[in-house]
């Protein structure tokens, strides 16, 4: 597993107050999530090598099966690097049966101040192969538009 997928977007909101939404579980819960689905934090321990449990549930899961059943994708993730507020390095485990959707996905959040705003980047390494590569971009996209609407409003 070798693929890389990215997206970035520029967030009207300072970087530690993008970061302080990286690492608040109701907020994660709020903006995490992509469009078609909605997520709840089973586990959260915001810290390096804390981490969080996540179950992603699919409004409508007859378009996209999920990964760990029909309606749902549970994700065990890890904190492998904590950097206020520039970085933060997940290491992201799905929990499914299907060979195609195992090992460990590592997920990197940089930030970077940009005008009055932050450049959030985001890259996705050693993406598991049954994750179709632009489904994952638009979804990682569509966590940023999440992540700048609840900044924005909230911040």
């Amino acid at each position: 597993m070798s693929r890389t997928d990215r997206a970035s977007r520029v967030i009207a909101a300072p970087p530690a107050t993008v970061y302080g939404a990286l690492l608040d579980r109701e907020s994660l819960e709020a903006w995490l999530p992509p469009d078609g689905m909605r997520g709840r934090v089973e586990r959260w321990d915001p810290r390096p090598g804390g981490g969080f449990r996540m179950v992603l549930t699919y409004l409508d899961a007859s378009d996209s099966p999920g990964k760990t059943s029909d309606a749902t994708d549970v994700v065990d993730v890890a904190f492998a690097d904590l950097v206020p507020p520039e970085r933060v390095v997940q290491r992201a485990v799905f929990e499914a049966d299907d060979p195609s959707f195992a090992g460990t996905m590592t997920m990197t959040w940089h930030l970077a101040a940009a005008g009055e705003g932050t450049e959030v980047t985001v890259t996705a390494t050693d993406v598991p192969p049954g994750i179709d590569q632009e489904v994952h971009e638009a979804g990682i996209a569509s966590s940023l538009a999440n992540l700048a609407s609840y900044v924005e409003t909230v911040g």
